[in-house]
């Protein structure tokens, strides 16, 4: 039986594949899942021991994502295609596993786009169920942002327009489908797109081929190789970089920039660089005002991160590990040639905008409720989702500051992920930011009993967005709330 003592005896919430959800405690980085229906197509196996699979690390490279080319481009707009369809992807060696992808890729194509030039982009669903696109992080009119009741039926194409009126930034898309977001995103519906833009061209940091997005998730295999859509969270022992486990990736002796998405469905990563520091230049919305060095990043799911990382130091035959502190070692960088550098990284990036005066207050409370012989609601301010509801009427153009809390029983992890605007971090329990919440943010983790200062400004459209905890299975059973910008 799932209820609230038990889940407070476990530390957390997890879901059999089949049939009644089964009480499991998730290990240190992962967070609790619940269980959904698309589940079942995609396993063969209900037997799941939880064993990480052999792997043999460093024996695969770990691919850089294609750059999707334009069918159209103008000076003004570029025109994509992209499909959305069941694949098969070669995760673990040698063996095929059923997958979804956009492009019929594991990790879809990268797009990249530039600050001022519209992107239009036709999704054609080529499954036999219904999916949608979001572009996380995107500042993007509410028939375009992927909301979890614009569908996109089988056999069907939906056209949607980015403005890319945003700074240069890391974004990435991903499925927002109501119902089977967890399961879309957590088989390989996924992406990065990059906004750049002239002022930040101007700083001459490492680009073109120097300039690597990554994206690193968790996934689980069952005792035959297939993917297990969801089980346990603390048997998700396989991390992904850009879709391989453990790989390395040969650089030459000069700097990089690595743009860090964390694209798993519930896992905290805590980053190091064995033996230096990351020099992080931007965040989920951009650039920093300065860089910073760091000896670990934490990145929540949905949380984006970029940095550099100078390879000149090094001689040719060095290899750097990267380390997260419960999967341990997932990824080598080789340097194998030297390589002529002008980029510089200097200490000043670019001045965050300044915040206006802030003329509302809410409070957003992220929690579980729990219903005796049934599946516990993800709730915010104790209700569950609601499409037809609006919680929050906001009028374009204001200044908010938005308390983030979760007085969670369990004393479960979430976080917090805002549609359309970005945010600044005001403080943190009553004290500063942390490192992890400096610059523009849209995704913040909260830990139960925390509470997070945050204000934003609500401008450019009106209509209905979303906001909800990215622990995926959180969302899926409610844990999300709708707001109305209106004129």
């Amino acid at each position: 039986m799932l209820n609230r003592r038990s889940v407070l005896a476990a530390g957390g919430v997890a879901a059999g594949v089949f049939g009644v959800p089964q009480l499991l405690a998730p290990a240190e980085g992962h967070e609790d899942s619940t269980h959904s229906e698309h589940a079942k197509a995609f396993v063969e196996s209900k037997t799941f021991s939880g064993t990480k699979p052999e792997i043999v690390p460093w024996t695969r490279a770990m691919p850089v994502p294609p750059v999707l080319k334009p069918l159209v481009s103008t000076a003004k707009q570029e025109v994509y295609q992209l499909s959305i369809e069941r694949t098969t992807a070669e995760i673990l060696p040698g063996l095929k596993s059923p997958v979804m992808g956009f492009g019929g890729q594991f990790v879809g194509p990268t797009i990249r786009a530039k600050t001022g030039r519209k992107t239009l982009i036709m999704f054609q669903n080529k499954m036999d169920e219904a999916a949608n696109v979001h572009l996380h992080g995107g500042h993007v009119a509410p028939e375009h942002d992927g909301h979890p009741k614009d569908l996109i039926e089988p056999g069907r194409t939906r056209l949607y327009l980015y403005p890319n009126s945003q700074q240069g930034t890391t974004l990435w898309y991903h499925d927002h489908s109501h119902g089977s977001e967890a399961a879309h995103v957590y088989l390989g519906l996924h992406g990065a797109y990059v906004i750049e833009d002239d002022s930040e061209k101007a700083l001459n940091l490492p680009s073109g081929a120097y300039d690597i997005p990554i994206l690193l998730r968790d996934i689980q295999f069952d005792d035959s190789g297939n993917i297990v859509v969801f089980d346990d969270p603390s048997k998700r022992t396989v991390v992904l970089a850009n879709g391989v486990p453990q790989p390395y990736f040969e650089v030459a002796a000069r700097k990089y920039r690595f743009r860090l998405i964390n694209s798993a469905n519930q896992r905290v990563f805590k980053l190091k660089l064995v033996g230096d520091k990351f020099t992080r230049i931007g965040s989920d919305g951009g650039l920093l005002a300065g860089t910073l060095e760091q000896d670990e990043l934490v990145l929540s799911s949905a949380e984006r991160s970029d940095v550099v990382i100078d390879f000149s130091k090094y001689p040719i035959g060095s290899k750097l590990i990267v380390t997260d502190a419960v999967a341990g070692e997932i990824l080598r960088f080789d340097v194998v040639r030297r390589a002529s550098d002008s980029s510089r990284v200097p200490a000043a990036l670019r001045p965050l905008p300044a915040m206006p005066y802030s003329t509302v207050d809410r409070e957003v409370d992220l929690s579980f409720v729990f219903k005796p012989n049934e599946r516990p609601d993800g709730v915010i301010n104790g209700k569950v989702f609601d499409m037809d509801r609006v919680d929050f009427t906001i009028k374009r153009g204001t200044t908010e500051t938005w308390l983030i809390k979760s007085s969670d029983p369990t004393g479960v992890k979430h976080n917090f992920h805002l549609h359309l605007v970005q945010f600044r971090v005001l403080e943190r329990n009553g004290g500063p930011p942390l490192p992890g919440d400096a610059g523009l943010k849209d995704t913040i983790p909260i830990t139960a009993g925390e509470t997070v200062k945050v204000q934003a400004t609500f401008t450019g459209y009106t209509g209905r967005y979303v906001y909800h905890c990215h622990f995926l299975e959180h969302s899926w059973i409610g844990m999300m709330a709708q707001l109305e910008i209106v004129p």
